[in-house]
């Protein structure tokens, strides 16, 4: 497999649609590919064959077991393994919100353990994606609802997704058989605004989510538009429940899964026994339990031959929808991306009689420490694979680092535009195709949870056992430092090399070399995020570090930008129409033949460290950056001339500020902004 990172140009692309946004990618652009994002839940970066288990089964080492996945293998064999790919949390509904609004949990709404909490209503890759021309669809687990009593604030199809089919609820993911509810009760499941359930008889839901993914893509070809699917399994997750029978044959348009509309037999495998179809790569299977080759072997526990089945079923139904694209013939014009929610659970809600699940049983977690809901590799590194047949290249491993709030601006990148502003990520297009230039993504996680990490022998003794509560992570180059159970800001990052100490298990911060680093990293955390009252932090009120000593040019920086944009986008990331400097914001002359957006670049002097109030208002549409933190978001939804206000704590010195303008209008003073210590009555205005 080639690495990416050795590979000139492999594909010229030639696309227009691979273009940044201008107006001359929006005129030139004929078509834009559909995609397709695929999230599992509770699968680890060991899981699949090409990542891991692999390696395993070349050591035939019988005492350590492993499964295959042959159709991600052949996904991967195709496409580029993303080997350094982050969640932006450890767990299920942070994970999910980061991903689908493009932000860190530094900004995200969605923190901690907040299921069933309602998605902001803002920028989505569903919403985004529609303003971009696309149909949109939302198949299997949400959980980002929000409560039912005014009718799910935030579900789907409010989120910018034309089509939803699946589980409303967070827990409802924890049943893979919504009518029989065998272990975990009876479920709903939602098509759009109704409950549909009735007639699910025997659809176990990896099934049932492939065969109404299946049938939803075949409708999209009769229509013009490109579309984006959203297919998230709720499995391997929880119950580890069984098929009813094999995976049909074929795949595609006319084998593998098919959805039927029939009552009572809704897909081609609602037949036969719930819970009882054991893969037979699995069913005989033995190891070597106690290492010694002189005693016979003994076979894997059941809640092992599931959770390999499980997994199993997962890699048939990917290889189903990839025989589809084909047969469908829009295979070349497909994005098809493949990972996880987060690092493998210990979970498994079978009943008495059944093993522990355990992740060492298959090392689950790959060459790391830590499972979910840990901020080490193990909770945070996943297994990615993105396909794109004549565009990504072929067999190539992506060793650049990136997270999984990168995909928004992706997404866009593809389509041909620039990304909504307030997102935090960064596109990684030029990774997946070969193309030089990748921006550095802001590799960050904060959680918190009770409880330690598992003491299992195969993770290093320093992570046995360790404390929690609250944890934070960053990324700087190869080296990431973590934090447990914090206590202050002053804390100490642990240091890993993670690239040749996979297990952190050496501890690199007291290391005379790493001293900047250490304070570089304890600076970066608190300049990158804000402050959420219902996911509070013991950083949540250090100051906000200012910018060192050293010499700055007063006033403003500015650069204009030409165009028609469906959001205020990015611009930091395009080429501006003209740029400039002036001593005031005021002098900037914003009709003398200048374009309609505005990106504003200079400093605030802050006197005394404290609490600081802000207000803005703008007259179109403004956001605004302190350092890399959101301090105003006056984009989506945002009403003309409304005036938002905010506090943080800053300390004395330098302030970067960024403001991002729509000002089509050529409005003299097209924003206000101002700032004050909270117990002070004077007011400074920015200009």
């Amino acid at each position: 497999m080639l690495n990416i990172n050795k590979l000139s140009v492999l594909v010229s692309v030639g696309l227009s649609v691979l273009l940044p946004f201008s107006m001359k990618a929006q005129e030139t652009k004929s078509t834009k590919p559909n995609i397709i994002f695929i999230l599992t839940d509770d699968l680890g970066y060991g899981d699949i064959g090409v990542f891991y288990q692999n390696e395993r089964k070349a050591k035939a080492e019988r005492s350590e077991p492993w499964t295959s996945t042959p159709n991600l293998d052949q996904m991967a064999h195709e496409g580029v393994m993303l080997t350094q790919h982050y969640t932006a949390a450890p767990v299920c509904a942070p994970s999910r919100s980061s991903l689908l609004t493009g932000l860190s949990q530094g900004h995200a709404n969605v923190r901690d353990n907040q299921f069933d909490k309602a998605l902001a209503d803002n920028y989505t890759i569903a919403n985004v994606a529609q303003k971009m021309g696309y149909t949109t669809a939302a198949i299997g687990k949400w959980g980002l609802q929000g409560s039912n009593a005014q009718g799910w604030p935030s579900a789907p199809n409010k989120r910018g997704f034309d089509y939803f089919y699946g589980y409303m609820r967070h827990s409802d993911g924890h049943e893979h058989y919504p009518v029989e509810g065998i272990y975990r009760g009876k479920k709903e499941v939602w098509e759009n605004n109704k409950e549909v359930s009735q007639g699910l008889d025997k659809c176990y839901t990896t099934d049932l989510w492939t065969a109404v993914a299946k049938k939803w893509i075949v409708e999209q070809t009769k229509a013009e538009k490109p579309f984006l699917m959203y297919l998230a399994y709720d499995t391997p997750h929880a119950v580890l429940e069984l098929p009813t029978q094999a995976y049909p044959n074929g795949g595609g348009l006319n084998g593998g899964l098919q959805w039927t509309g029939t009552s009572g037999r809704m897909i081609n495998t609602a037949s036969g026994m719930p819970d009882s179809y054991m893969h037979p790569e699995y069913v005989n299977a033995t190891y070597d339990d106690d290492n010694d080759k002189s005693t016979p072997e003994v076979a894997w526990p059941k809640t092992y031959k599931r959770y390999a089945t499980s997994v199993r079923r997962i890699d048939d139904a990917v290889g189903d929808v990839i025989q589809l694209l084909k047969d469908l013939n829009i295979d070349d014009n497909t994005l098809i991306i493949f990972t996880s929610d987060n690092g493998p659970s210990n979970e498994s809600y079978l009943p008495k009689g059944y093993a522990a699940n355990n992740p060492e049983f298959f090392d689950s977690f790959g060459p790391f420490d830590g499972i979910k809901r840990d901020v080490l590799e193990g909770g945070e590194r996943m297994p990615l694979i993105a396909r794109w047949p004549g565009h990504i290249p072929e067999n190539v491993k992506v060793d650049e680092p990136s997270i999984s709030y990168d995909w928004l601006p992706t997404f866009t990148d593809v389509a041909g535009f620039s990304a909504p502003v307030i997102s935090d990520g960064v596109s990684i297009l030029p990774a997946l195709t070969g193309r030089e230039s990748q921006e550095k993504s802001l590799i960050y996680s904060e959680y918190v949870f009770p409880g330690k990490t598992p003491g299992y022998k195969d993770f290093s003794p320093n992570n046995r056992n360790r404390l929690r509560k609250q944890m934070q992570m960053i990324r700087l180059g190869d080296l990431v430092g973590i934090r447990y159970n914090i206590q202050s800001a002053n804390d100490d990052f642990e240091i890993y090399d993670v690239i040749n100490d996979t297990h952190q298990s050496h501890n690199l911060a007291g290391a005379d070399s790493l001293v900047e680093v250490q304070q570089q990293m304890k600076v970066k955390v608190l300049r990158i995020r804000r402050a959420d009252d219902k996911a509070k932090r013991p950083y949540d009120d250090a100051p906000v570090p200012a910018l060192a000593n050293e010499a700055f040019k007063a006033g403003w920086n500015w650069k204009s930008f030409k165009g028609e944009f469906p959001w205020l986008p990015n611009l930091s990331t395009m080429e501006p129409l003209k740029e400039g400097h002036v001593s005031k914001l005021s002098k900037l002359k914003y009709r003398k033949g200048l374009g309609e957006f505005f990106l504003l670049e200079g400093n605030i002097d802050i006197p005394k460290t404290g609490m600081y109030t802000f207000e803005f208002s703008t007259v179109e549409k403004g956001v605004v950056r302190i350092h890399e933190a959101i301090l105003f978001d006056a984009d989506y939804g945002y009403t003309s001339g409304t005036v938002k206000k905010t506090s943080m704590v800053l300390e004395k010195g330098t302030h970067p500020i960024k403001i991002y303008l729509s000002n089509k209008g050529k409005e003299q003073q097209p924003f206000q902004l101002s700032y004050k210590l909270k117990s002070s009555e004077s007011i400074k205005s920015v200009q």
